[in-house]
């Protein structure tokens, strides 16, 4: 089944210079990038996106270090996207995730972990519609 799916190279993966590894990867995977922008998005956009975290010890961290510098978001599309995309990233914590995924090879932490990604359809359809709103941010 063909879906999207919202993939971001979160700020940590932008300074590292990993932008082009992540889509050389997800490319190689025969996935197929059909639209793509960086920004620098902003504090609201970045709570709306993981508005499913409000409340959680880790929201606050989280949305300042989603905010703290570019990100690249990708609306990636393809047979079985989320799940392809999610086996090629590695679980959240990169610290256990598996050689060879994305975040096993790339991850620092738990929050640098390099990427961001939705892990349902009905997630990524509400993320991609944050992301990619004007008022998301600007560069």
């Amino acid at each position: 089944m063909n879906q999207r799916e919202l993939v971001i190279v979160k700020p940590d993966g932008v300074r590292r210079g990993l932008i082009g590894e992540v889509i050389r990867r997800l490319e190689a995977k025969g996935l197929k990038i059909i639209k793509l922008r960086m920004i620098r998005a902003t504090r609201a956009c970045m709570e709306r996106l993981y508005d499913i975290h409000k409340g959680k010890p880790f929201f606050e961290d989280l949305v300042t270090f989603m905010s703290s510098g570019p990100i690249v978001a990708m609306i990636v599309e393809g047979d079985e996207a989320i799940s392809v995309v999610r086996n090629l990233i590695g679980p959240t914590d990169g610290r256990k995730a598996p050689p060879g995924t994305i975040r096993g090879d790339y991850a620092l932490s738990i929050q640098e972990n390099i990427v961001h990604a939705a892990d349902s359809p009905e997630r990524a359809e509400y993320e991609i519609s944050v992301v990619f709103s004007p008022d998301c941010g600007e560069f």
